[in-house]
């Protein structure tokens, strides 16, 4: 017997064959590539109609008709009652016994065994099996039957091919190990490993879920502009491009906030929108320069609204893939972590966290200083924003860095990682002066009215009550603008025609942006954002 498997457990590092001996392999390939045409089939297939998925087919097994089969079969005129499927799939497993031909199928939605006799399946279709390679893509016709053994099996009638794989699969036992060839090669990964396409599968129903969710509460989807003639809605890095057509510059967008106020403005109560944002920034486990947002604004709310809503979308999110692998919403794993979305979600102030972390008020300049020069704080700022922007210790001239900079800086560095990373959190009442599209707080016109969703040490979304001021965001706006350098000030501009949109009157709102990518990441369970997204950013081959 000649038995050949693609295994679906994870790679070994060792398992790419030497350029040699893919030459060989392929070579061996095309050569039944061209077997298969000398038997009047077309190596890559033609169009069929009818086809089932794979795990539709296995639903059509009928227990009866099959004990009837077996026990009346070879009767003289006796119609065979087992239900006939057409299926397709890729050959991720092949034995060959002689006059039966053992293969496993792998679809999207699972694998299915097919035996190929020669008594029963046509003559090119059975000649189509003994020459097939793993990684081939097949279409079959059968009877959907069960073996001794207890496994729902296609008895075939027909094999067709409908792609040959000219490319030896990953290694039998092993499959594709390697992270980055898995990254690159993507198209092989989903096919390869079962487990990479349920996350793929799932992150669909996830972004299904919040939109039925969204829709339920009388929210529109909208589209807006991805380029932009100015880069506004974020303080981040775009990317830049030109048009022909008009001769002008123009950027990718980094956020869609100024678009989606500017349909506040114009009637339109509850907006969100699921799409992409380009920041030509870092690459990281949880930062992808394309990555996608969902971003909503509610007319007449305000941090409270969309902290509300947000939080019971999310917790939409995860009861729905609890349900689907059988887990509690109020114990969902991530890493070691078992996440609680259960429970309402958990709020701190600002303020409170960083005393309670640092030990001294985040209005205390003398400590914050001293502080950050024992945490390399103002050190490590400086190398991230260049040297000219901020001095090489806390010791040297404070007029270089503003202090409400190293609060913040302390603040990431110190007090956010003393989160419970189990339970999701609410950071609220941020500073105002990191809030510049933010109204302030009425009580405290210091703080704005902000929150951060932080769940597994991970920042999944801020939420704003917005500015709608033209006047102050006008200012806000300068403010922002001023003492950047000659390279900031080509794409940080003044937004003339947002502001006039603001003087035609916006109502007070509520908005959030929540990083899908991000909390695909946590309901998965996957550690890092090149796993929740299909084609991540990866450095040029060398």
């Amino acid at each position: 017997m000649y038995h050949r498997r693609v295994s679906d457990q994870p790679p070994h590092d060792d398992s790419t064959p030497d350029p040699e001996d893919f030459h060989h392999l392929e070579a061996q390939r095309r050569a039944n590539r061209d077997k298969l045409a000398e038997l009047g089939l077309e190596p890559y297939g033609d169009r069929t109609d009818g086809l089932l998925d794979l795990a539709d087919a296995r639903t059509r097994y009928d227990d009866d008709a099959n004990t009837a089969f077996n026990e009346r079969g070879k009767e003289e005129g006796f119609a065979d009652p087992r239900p006939e499927v057409s299926i397709a799939g890729r050959i991720v497993l092949h034995r060959d016994n002689g006059k039966l031909v053992w293969l496993n199928l792998r679809d999207a939605t699972g694998d299915i065994q097919v035996a190929v006799s020669k008594r029963d399946c046509d003559e090119a279709g059975f000649g189509a099996a003994k020459i097939a390679d793993l990684g081939d893509l097949a279409v079959v016709t059968g009877r959907v039957m069960k073996t001794r053994a207890g496994e729902v099996t296609v008895w075939a009638s027909s094999v067709r091919p409908a792609a040959k794989c000219l490319v030896p699969p990953p290694e039998k036992h092993a499959g594709l190990t390697d992270t980055e060839a898995r990254y690159r090669q993507r198209y092989v990964d989903l096919w390869a490993t079962p487990e990479t396409a349920g996350v793929f599968a799932m992150r669909s129903r996830i972004v299904a879920t919040l939109r039925a969710f969204l829709r339920d509460e009388g929210y529109i989807e909208v589209e807006t502009p991805m380029l932009q003639a100015q880069a506004g809605g974020a303080a981040a890095r775009p990317f830049r491009t030109h048009l022909n057509a008009l001769d002008i510059d123009l950027f990718l967008r980094i956020a869609p906030e100024l678009y989606l106020k500017r349909l506040l403005v114009g009637g339109m109560p509850r907006v969100f929108e699921i799409n992409r944002n380009f920041r030509n920034e870092g690459v990281d486990r949880s930062h992808n320069p394309e990555f996608t947002m969902l971003e909503l604004y509610a007319a007449h709310g305000d941090v409270e609204t969309v902290m509300d809503i947000s939080e019971r979308s999310i917790r939409a999110c995860a009861e729905m893939v609890a349900e689907s692998r059988g887990l509690s919403a109020a114990s969902m794993p991530f890493g070691d972590l078992a996440i609680d979305y259960a429970r309402p979600f958990d709020r701190v102030r600002y303020g409170d966290l960083f005393e309670k972390a640092l030990g001294f008020a985040m209005t205390d300049e003398d400590a914050v200083w001293k502080k950050a020069d024992e945490h390399g704080v103002v050190r490590k700022y400086a190398a991230r924003m260049g040297s000219e922007k901020a001095p090489a210790s806390a010791t040297d001239v404070r007029a270089g860095v503003d202090v409400r900079i190293i609060v913040n800086e302390l603040f990431e560095d110190v007090a956010e990682p003393t989160l419970d990373p189990a339970r999701p959190t609410y950071i609220t009442h941020y500073p105002a002066a990191m809030s510049p599209l933010t109204r302030a707080n009425k009580e405290d016109p210091s703080l704005a009215d902000r929150a951060d969703l932080f769940i597994a040490g991970m920042e999944v979304g801020p939420h704003y009550t917005e500015l709608n001021d033209p006047d102050v965001q006008a200012d806000r706006f300068r403010a922002q603008l001023a003492g950047l350098d000659d390279e900031e000030e080509t794409f940080r501009n003044f937004d003339e025609d947002f502001i006039r949109a603001l003087k035609v009157g916006m109502p007070p709102a509520g908005g959030v942006g929540i990083g899908i990518d991000r909390l695909v990441m946590l309901l998965t369970d996957q550690r890092s954002i090149r796993d929740v997204v299909l084609f991540p950013f990866m450095r040029p081959e060398q």
